[in-house]
């Protein structure tokens, strides 16, 4: 066995609010990124706000890395939970967990996000890709 498997395909929420986005276009925007998005949703639960920094971080990077600039993220809201969505113009690379990879090996986003949200997807568009997380808000 490979180790690698699908996410499953499905939008967010399809009611959701954007609160918020930002357009990357190299690894230097990631700071920013953070810092804001850290902000935005400061009165939700500390760990719930650190482990979203971290999971747009990392969908971000694979993003910058793997797909085509520019790469597009936002924070939705939808009812009770808080979205983030990164997509990038990367139409023919489905996103793939490599469970097998061994930590500290790297290309271990989408196992975070998996881990720590509540919900993981992705959906293509004819022009874009989007890979998504819901967390509690």
């Amino acid at each position: 066995m490979d180790g690698m498997t699908s996410l499953p395909t499905s939008t967010p929420h399809p009611a959701a609010v954007e609160i918020r986005s930002w357009s990357l276009d190299s690894f230097r925007e990631l700071r920013g990124l953070r810092a804001a998005l850290r902000e935005i949703v400061a009165g939700t639960a500390g760990e719930v706000s650190d482990r979203m920094a971290v999971v747009a971080t990392e969908l971000a990077t694979n993003a910058l890395r793997h797909g085509r600039p520019p790469t597009v993220v936002r924070l939705l809201r939808s009812g009770d939970r808080l979205i983030i969505e990164v997509a990038d113009h990367d139409l023919f690379a489905a996103p793939e967990l490599d469970e097998g990879r061994p930590l500290g090996a790297g290309g271990l986003g989408l196992q975070l996000a998996r881990a720590f949200a509540t919900d993981v997807g992705w959906y293509a568009t004819e022009t874009t890709k989007h890979v998504w997380a819901s967390f509690p808000s």
